[in-house]
């Protein structure tokens, strides 16, 4: 599944000279707990959550700003001014492709621990933005739709393997796969990908293959081998 069939196109975002002000008054009316930060081209430029606004209220320093060595020094972190967007915001932004799965969002939003990924264009443009409940919506798919993705995604246009060699069926996010398949490293590449699809919770294989791993072939002896270096 691409990134784009579960992201939110209509994005609430700010600019960087946003006053923090209306950056939380945008938060709080619509209900939501982060947004993009863009540049005057309409690329990203960084990602402020409320979080931020909070700790900025407060006066202190993200513990990423000082060393441990400096804050022994210099004692308690100064009140830093913050006005607009541009001030608080975390950048670069981390952000994510229309056209990446949605596997790769959920790596980097566990990862990282992030709420939101903004979803840039070949550009950098603003195109979206994906969040965490957007996952877990995907991961609520029908089977119907797992199964589909498996055979037209996976087995089809990633694997090129022939849909009809294999069959594949899915219970409540549990996959079977039966059926034979050119080589082990197929079967095996088959079953990793299946498990990465959203929706999926256990992948069980029982195919089989016709040839183990393919060998390098062997080299040619009427071509000399390369000059050792020492």
């Amino acid at each position: 599944m691409k990134i784009s069939e579960i992201m939110t196109r209509d994005v609430v975002a700010v600019s960087e000279e946003t006053p923090l002000k209306e950056v939380a008054r945008t938060l709080s009316k619509r209900g939501i707990s982060g947004v993009p930060v863009v540049d005057g081209a309409g690329s990203v430029a960084g990602v402020l959550a409320e979080s931020d606004i909070v700790r900025r209220e407060q006066g202190v320093e993200r513990e990423d700003e000082r060393g441990l060595l400096v804050r022994l020094i210099e004692g308690p972190p100064v009140r830093v001014e913050a006005r607009t967007a541009g001030d608080v915001m975390n950048a670069p932004a981390v952000t994510i492709g229309p056209d990446d799965e949605v596997a790769e969002a959920a790596r980097l939003m566990t990862e990282q621990g992030f709420n939101r990924l903004p979803v840039v264009d070949g550009g950098g443009s603003l195109a979206g933005i994906v969040t965490r409940a957007d996952l877990v919506r995907a991961f609520t798919r029908p089977d119907e739709e797992i199964e589909r993705e498996i055979r037209d995604e996976v087995l089809l246009r990633t694997l090129w393997i022939d849909p009809a060699s294999v069959q594949v069926s899915v219970h409540d996010g549990e996959v079977t796969l039966e059926g034979d398949v050119g080589q082990k490293a197929d079967a095996e590449l088959l079953e990793y990908f299946a498990s990465r699809v959203p929706g999926v919770v256990a992948v069980r294989s029982d195919l089989s293959w016709r040839l183990e791993d393919p060998r390098p072939p062997a080299s040619d002896p009427h071509v000399p081998a390369p000059p050792r270096t020492r």
